[in-house]
């Protein structure tokens, strides 16, 4: 009985310590561990590791669903997880930091893909891009009317000193020299498609090694010459984005041949603006990557595995040159293989079946979905007016942008008397980014900041003096290329007919959940019959909670809030319709819902489907 035992205890512990030797994911849990760079490839205590990861938004997701997503992306077959932090998420005033309330606590994030035994990949900017405002940069910097950024502006890198030192603090400990997840952290993001200041790029990895990071770096960059010269950094390993195929490796190989490179961001969606077409690439040339990456046991990571949504105002923008502008839409579903409310896709299937066939450890179920529901029709009441809420005015000469007042977006009233010229061709110097136009209290017309279309035509009033007033809403700040420097409102001044106008009075409408909270404080007066920029509101009563998408095919142009939650900006141009709500933000019982549309003027329902289309 004692030899059989003997036996059995023997064959149990040579069973865990040969799953443990083939499965990089479980080793996670394990201690202490040195990741290091070989030649061509990762090693783990010594040994060749094939990182295999998947990228998720901590920022992006409900914290409630933080285990199911990292659940997910195992569950595909990955043994990594790659993030993103947004700086400007975690410090959204100057010099005041947030690294623990709800999903800004990055170090939980990291300690559950810890104990779900997956790897760690560090991107945390300072810039990330990601479709997310600003590229993840503060827009306090902003308010310095010269400012230059991702450079040696001393204003910028003092910003990014205290960033980086702060931030620290949440994972050094979490390194995998340390007993944690973290094998790399990356600098800087793309940086070969924006600059090619070196010593900026340097600074930053010198700052992170002064502030702890004793784990190896790498740089992630397009697969040229050029982007790789400008972007990479000696004895960094080199993210390739895409690594598609062997001519992108070989790229990498001639720049540097002694540090290994892998597919940085291997992408199986891509990103959708407003007013487009859903952005549903082909899988062919997904599964062609894949494969080869799989053959060649290259490592890679999905961007993204799983995007989430911009919930509130976090949406980015894309600007291909000065007169073109591109927000993006609210969901950051991305054509990911896990959607944007956490479920598998036929994407999904296809390339858990192609990593389970190559892989040696084991790849678990996935997991169950997430419930949804519908919510019958919710009848609204209009009950406030922008122009009926009391917000102190301030006085400037000419218009200055959101920031200077210290404001990201939302919106900036701009009133002036016109004395001189009173009719004519207005026009903005330049609208960013979408504004309204009012002659005496009368809706005039829209301008649209993308196409460089920013004039209306202002009739003839009988009006001695005739009153102009510009709401100007800001649409999320560029966060790709070389207009990243992008403020918001009117960023220089309002011409009629050639001749500047002057002495405006400002009123900010922020729009934020704080600003909500205020409205029946702010709000006097009767509600106008023909004015647009009108608030919404109806409650509504549920016996449970699940995810739900909201549809706002009957509204215009605005915001939604439930139970003081911003769901994010919705456009009638398209293609979304539907706002994703998670469980976590409805209640059992009374439920609030605020809609603000700039347009609508009717009172009209809203239901919540299962589905986002």
């Amino acid at each position: 009985m004692n030899t059989d035992m003997s036996f059995l205890q023997r064959l149990f512990t040579n069973v865990i310590v040969f799953l443990i030797f083939l499965s990089p994911s479980l080793i996670a849990a394990q201690g202490k561990h040195q990741f290091t760079l070989g030649k061509s490839e990762f090693l783990l205590d010594g040994k060749p590791l094939q990182v295999i990861s998947g990228e998720l938004h901590p920022a992006r997701i409900p914290r409630e669903y933080w285990r199911h997503r990292i659940q997910m992306t195992k569950a595909m077959g990955c043994n990594t997880v790659a993030l993103y932090v947004f700086w400007n998420y975690h410090e959204t005033s100057e010099g005041v930091f947030d690294f623990k309330t709800g999903n800004r606590d990055i170090a939980a994030f990291i300690r559950l893909c810890q104990e779900e035994k997956m790897w760690v990949i560090l991107r945390p900017g300072p810039y990330v891009c990601a479709e997310w405002d600003f590229g993840g940069i503060p827009d306090y910097l902003l308010k310095y009317p010269d400012i230059k950024v991702r450079c040696m502006d001393p204003r910028y890198m003092n910003a990014v000193n205290r960033y980086i030192d702060r931030f620290a603090k949440e994972v050094v400990p979490l390194q995998c020299i340390n007993g944690g997840p973290i094998l790399m952290v990356q600098v800087e993001n793309e940086y070969g498609s924006y600059g090619n200041d070196r010593e900026y790029m340097e600074s930053i990895r010198k700052t992170w090694t002064a502030a702890g990071i004793r784990i190896p770096f790498y740089t992630s960059d397009g697969p040229t010459a050029y982007m790789l010269e400008a972007g990479t950094l000696p004895g960094a390993a080199i993210g390739l984005d895409s690594g598609s195929d062997s001519a992108a490796f070989a790229q990498a190989y001639r720049h540097n041949p002694n540090v290994p490179a892998f597919s940085g961001e291997t992408y199986p969606g891509w990103l959708t603006h407003w007013g487009e077409k859903w952005q549903r690439p082909d899988t062919n040339g997904l599964k062609k990557e894949v494969g080869f990456l799989l053959d060649h046991h290259k490592s890679f990571n999905f961007y993204v595995i799983h995007g989430g949504s911009n919930f509130g105002f976090t949406a980015g923008a894309n600007a291909g040159n000065a007169v073109q502008y591109q927000p993006d839409i609210t969901s950051y579903d991305y054509d990911a293989p896990i959607n944007e409310q956490g479920r598998p896709t036929a994407k999904y299937q296809m390339l858990r079946r192609m990593i389970m066939e190559k892989v040696s450890y084991p790849v678990p179920a996935i997991p169950e979905p997430i419930p949804a529901m519908e919510i019958p029709p919710i009848t609204l009441k209009k009950t406030f007016n922008l122009f009926n809420n009391q917000v102190p005015v301030l006085r400037s000469p000419q218009p200055r942008p959101f920031e200077y007042y210290g404001q990201n977006q939302g919106l900036v009233s701009y009133k002036t008397k016109l004395i001189g010229h009173k009719s004519g061709r207005l026009k903005i110097w330049e609208p960013h980014d979408y504004a309204l136009v009012f002659l005496n209290g009368v809706f005039i017309d829209t301008v649209f900041r993308n196409g460089g279309q920013w004039e209306v035509m202002l009739p003839k009033t009988q009006t001695a003096n005739p009153e102009l007033e510009i709401i100007v809403e800001g649409m999320g700040h560029i966060n790709f290329g070389q207009f990243i420097i992008d403020r918001k409102g009117i960023t220089d001044r309002v011409t009629l007919n050639g001749m500047t106008l002057m002495n405006w009075e400002v009123q900010l409408f922020p729009l934020d959940e704080a600003f909500i909270s205020t409205l029946d404080k702010n709000f006097t007066g009767t509600i106008p019959d023909n004015l647009p920029c009108n608030f919404f509101e109806g409650e509504f009563e549920l016996s449970g909670t699940a995810d739900t998408y909201f549809d706002m095919g009957n509204y215009s142009k605005g915001i939604v809030y439930i139970n003081g939650h911003n769901l994010g900006r919705y456009w009638n141009v398209g293609p979304q319709q539907r706002l994703y709500c998670p469980a976590s933000w409805l209640k059992k019982g009374k439920n609030k819902i605020i809609v603000f549309d700039l347009h609508q003027l009717t009172e009209q329902t809203v239901t919540g489907f299962r589905t986002p289309e």
